[in-house]
């Protein structure tokens, strides 16, 4: 059975009030996550969301802070930066937080250093 990419289903949005009630967290502290790089988000349909693929088992996914810091290092910004881990890569094979959530954090970021 094949899994459902980015692509194929619809992407769920999180505003900050929810990612709170998701992590039990108060909304400075969950500022503080998108500052730290553990979170990245984007205004999209006027309010700030994050993608609720980048949360896992109730806590920011693990692998993602790392990735973001490293496509920040490539010069992207933050939208460049959840467009391309929410769209098949060629060379992944999947989207790429598709393969993170899987734990393919290596080959996300080996392809994520080579956009540079």
């Amino acid at each position: 059975m094949q899994n459902e990419t980015p692509e194929q289903a619809p992407i769920e949005w999180l505003t900050l009030s929810e990612i709170g009630a998701i992590l039990d967290e108060s909304p400075s502290r969950v500022r503080r996550l998108l500052e730290e790089h553990y979170l990245v988000g984007s205004a999209r349909d006027g309010a700030f969301r994050v993608p609720a693929l980048f949360l896992q088992d109730g806590e920011p996914l693990v692998s993602l802070r790392g990735t973001i810091m490293v496509l920040q290092d490539a010069g992207f910004s933050n939208d460049e930066a959840i467009d391309w881990m929410l769209s098949v890569d060629d060379s992944i094979g999947v989207a790429p937080i598709e393969a993170l959530r899987a734990g393919r954090k290596s080959e996300v970021r080996r392809v994520a250093r080579s956009l540079a």
